[in-house]
Order: structure tokens, then C-alpha cells, then sequence
């Protein structure tokens, strides 16, 4: 019934630009704080960037400056705006609904209630 599907990832070389699309059906996100994360090979998964049902946002600070988190509620769609993608961008991105948050800013921790199947975001010449 509920499903969160990202969309948006591919390849691309450094210094370029994707747009990572994180859209929920079967359930509202108006009420929810949204979370991204990736993980590389090799690694633990790690926060992104996230935003509260307010609009409150926080990023990593590797991608501070260059990723954009956003979201429209009206679409029942969070998007993550990734420019300048490094080398080191590439991992497989995720999606995370926490669905009742009960602070006023969003938290990248893995205490989220339904993930994504993940897309893959390969930065490379």
C-alpha cells in the first residue's frame, strides 16, 4: 500500500548536476520529515540532508553548498538538487520518512520508518 520511490540518479562526471526525486504514495508526507542518505560501497550508510514538515533543513557537511533539499507537498514529492557531484558523491541514495517527528527540525539518523528501494548516483569521468 505504501510505497517511497526514488528516482533521478545515473551517471554523470564531476562538477555536474542530478536531481533526485523521493515521491510517496499511499501515505502523506505533509506531516513528515523527510530524510536523504547514501551509502558508498564499502561504507555505512550516512545522512544527507533532510527537511522538517516546516521546512527546516539540514545538510551534511560535505554536501553543504551544493546539494539542495526541497519539497512539494502538493506532488507528495521531496527532491535533493545535487550540483558540483564529486567523485566522492557516488553511492546509492536514499529516501527516509520519519512520519511522526516529534522535533520541529529533521534529525539524519536512521530512525526512519520507511525507506526506498534506493538509487544509484555514479559520479565518474
Amino acid at each position: 500500500q505504501i510505497h517511497i520511490v526514488e528516482s533521478g540518479g545515473g551517471l554523470v562526471q564531476p562538477g555536474g548536476s542530478l536531481r533526485l526525486s523521493c515521491v510517496a504514495s499511499g501515505v502523506t508526507l505533509d506531516y513528515s520529515a523527510i530524510g536523504w542518505f547514501r551509502q558508498a560501497p564499502g561504507t555505512e550508510r550516512e545522512g544527507v540532508s533532510c527537511i522538517s514538515p516546516g521546512g527546516t533543513t539540514q545538510y551534511a557537511n560535505s554536501v553543504k553548498g551544493r546539494f539542495t533539499i526541497s519539497r512539494d507537498n502538493a506532488k507528495n514529492t521531496v527532491y535533493l538538487q545535487m550540483d558540483g557531484l564529486k567523485p566522492e558523491d557516488t553511492a546509492v541514495y536514499y529516501c527516509a520518512v520519519q512520519l511522526l517527528p516529534l522535533s520541529r527540525q529533521c534529525v539524519l539518523s536512521e530512525a526512519h520508518d520507511l525507506w526506498g528501494q534506493g538509487t544509484q548516483v555514479t559520479v565518474s569521468s
